[in-house]
């Protein structure tokens, strides 16, 4: 009986650990992307939801045709990521962290600078030989002038 109860009290607090676990993927609209100068046919760009912005500040999902890349500025890595680890949700995603299960691509000459109205991202993706830019706005200031 006590076994029961304390197993119980136990389920939940697990259900909510991994529900803060997960990411919200959402859409950026202005995005852009180029894979050696060349806009692919197919491709969008993903950030990590309002509430998760903080604890994954560094993390963007970029679609490529039928690909999807992880790429994580702050540790300059990007992950393949199957489509079997994201939920669909509309036009935004849910998914845990992929950086853990996902397979790391080999990349070379990273480069990440602020450009005015956006910051552009760069590197070289060892399995496709290819140079990936990742072009993502900068939200809009909305304070006051004074």
């Amino acid at each position: 009986m006590i076994l029961a109860v304390a197993n119980s009290a136990a389920i939940p607090a697990l259900a909510t650990s991994n529900e803060s676990d997960r990411i919200h993927w959402k859409q950026v609209p202005q995005a852009q992307v180029k894979l050696d100068d060349k806009t692919p046919l197919a491709w969008n760009v993903y950030q990590p939801d309002k509430k998760d912005k903080k604890k994954y500040a560094s993390l963007i999902l970029v679609l490529l045709g039928r690909r999807y890349l992880m790429l994580d500025t702050k540790a300059k890595r990007v992950y393949e990521v199957t489509p079997t680890d994201l939920r669909a949700q509309g036009k935004e995603f849910e998914s845990d962290d992929l950086a853990l299960r996902s397979s790391l691509i080999p990349t070379s000459e990273w480069s990440s600078r602020d450009v005015g109205p956006a910051k552009l991202i760069r590197v070289t993706l060892g399995d496709y030989g290819r140079v990936l830019r990742v072009s993502l706005p900068h939200p809009p200031d909305l304070r006051p002038f004074y």
